[in-house]
């Protein structure tokens, strides 16, 4: 990767079951300072307005919460993506909770419309619900959804009133249609999914790279895979949730921590090999909660160490 770096910072946690992401950009500030580490001293950044406050408010949709603040978070994180392709700058993207990365993807289709463009998703959670179908009515299970312009409606749990399905039409819109097509998406460390993301993901056929196999193939193997299977895009770009690391080896320090995940070291790897590719055009941290994390900010540390190893020359 030859582009400068400009982080987008956004503190967004609308999306979450739980409190305490939006606090995980400045968590991993936190790690850098303890150690008296200037490493973000040296990148531009852009810091994103908070829409916190309306987690104050009651949830007026229940099977979509706050997804009129999302729908401002996703304009904004576009926004600012847009920015920083103008300025032939990488985008790198902290944020709170990984209900705003279907904003990051709309702002890379804004700017690359007639681009292919392939998402890996490093998670333990596929995130491809819908208000048709959602357990909890948290959008953070839906970002994939909303890029993939999907309802799952063979799969309708709930009766969704009107009001919330033109909120949802308008959230996927953003960045246009056709963001993102099914056989473009790869999974890696998938390993907590509801029956209706099962149905979705066997139907559209999405490959979803277990922890098992990247630790019997190892990276690179895996990495080669994953390439061949995006062959046919043009850009990329990664999101990388740290639940998709094993709590164990890290810490609990995130809203949904799954068991058996991937090593910090092999996801290091795996994302030094994404971002060494001349396709990828951002990449994206989320999910880093210090109000969770029993081993006080052992999560934001792990994360700082992960991001100063990418980006250090």
């Amino acid at each position: 990767m030859k582009k400068e770096v400009k982080f987008i910072i956004n503190r967004s946690e609308l999306t979450a079951g739980t409190r305490g992401a939006g606090l995980g950009p400045d968590a991993i500030f936190t790690a850098a300072r303890a150690k008296e580490n200037h490493f973000f001293a040296d990148f531009e950044r852009i810091e994103l307005p908070n829409y916190n406050a309306l987690l104050d408010q009651a949830v007026e949709d229940r099977y979509a919460k706050r997804i009129d603040g999302l729908i401002e978070v996703y304009e904004d994180v576009a926004e600012a993506m847009n920015e920083c392709f103008e300025e032939n700058k990488f985008p790198f993207v902290i944020a709170g909770d990984h209900g705003s990365a279907g904003g990051t993807i709309a702002g890379i289709k804004m700017h690359y419309p007639d681009k292919r463009l392939g998402v890996i998703w490093i998670d333990a959670h596929g995130d491809l619900h819908t208000p048709y179908t959602t357990p909890s009515g948290n959008l953070h299970g839906m970002p994939l959804a909303a890029a993939l312009g999907e309802d799952n409606l063979p799969c309708k749990r709930n009766d969704v009133p009107q009001s919330t399905i033109d909120k949802w039409n308008n959230l996927k819109s953003i960045g246009g249609e056709g963001k993102l097509l099914p056989e473009d998406l790869v999974f890696i460390g998938v390993r907590d999914t509801e029956p209706e993301e099962d149905a979705l993901m066997e139907r559209y056929k999405i490959k979803n790279f277990t922890v098992d196999e990247v630790n019997k193939h190892g990276a690179k193997k895996t990495l080669e895979a994953v390439f061949d299977r995006l062959s046919n895009c043009d850009v990329l770009y990664v999101s990388f949730d740290v639940d998709s690391m094993d709590p164990e080896m890290t810490s609990f320090g995130t809203g949904t921590p799954v068991k058996d995940g991937l090593s910090p070291e092999v996801a290091l790897e795996l994302l030094k090999g994404l971002l060494a590719s001349q396709k990828i055009v951002s990449m994206e941290f989320v999910e880093v909660n210090p109000c969770l994390d029993e081993k006080k900010n052992k999560m934001a540390e792990t994360a700082f160490d992960m991001i100063e190893k990418l980006l250090k020359n």
